[in-house]
């Protein structure tokens, strides 16, 4: 009992121990009453019985009150369980769900980087087709400064052919 009280919160542990101090020195007059009774011969019988009988009732005041408080400890100790079950059960749905969002960001992850690689395949790509427009943009040029070319020295050539043959 004396651990049970002082394992209480402590507004009902002070009561409590105060009552058990009450009920350990009621004990410990009732075995010095019964030693002195039990020692000594000039006692009537018949006081005898009823000093063992007012004990037996306060035994049983005293046992019924510690019956009382096993059954609330006990019905505590069971809501304590109670409550440590539910927790525990909620920790395990929090668990699981922990573990399918990790599932979730790693197929994401997993698809980024996928995408991050695919980016840079056609980055490389579009980099190939620049350097291949440009090398034809510049042959373009090249073909039509060429052509012009050719254009004014026909054109040159034919005025000159027609100034010869007018001239002469």
């Amino acid at each position: 009992m004396d651990l049970e009280a002082r394992s209480l919160q402590p507004s009902m542990k002070a009561a409590l121990l105060a009552k058990l101090r009450e009920y350990k020195t009621d004990l410990n007059n009732l075995k010095s009453e019964v030693k002195r009774v039990t020692t000594s011969s000039n006692v009537s019988l018949t006081a005898r019985d009823d000093l063992l009988e007012s004990g037996r009732v306060d035994t049983l005041a005293v046992s019924n009150d510690q019956k009382g408080r096993l059954l609330m400890s006990t019905e505590r100790l069971n809501q304590s369980s109670d409550r440590i079950k539910e927790g525990r059960k909620t920790m395990l749905e929090t668990e699981e769900l922990g573990v399918s969002i990790l599932q979730d960001l790693h197929q994401q992850r997993q698809s980024l980087l996928h995408a991050h690689t695919t980016l840079h395949g056609v980055d490389d790509n579009i980099s190939k087709s620049k350097k291949i427009l440009s090398a034809m943009s510049r042959r373009m040029s090249r073909n039509k400064w060429i052509v012009g070319s050719l254009m004014i020295a026909l054109v040159l050539a034919i005025i000159i052919i027609l100034y010869f043959k007018l001239t002469h």
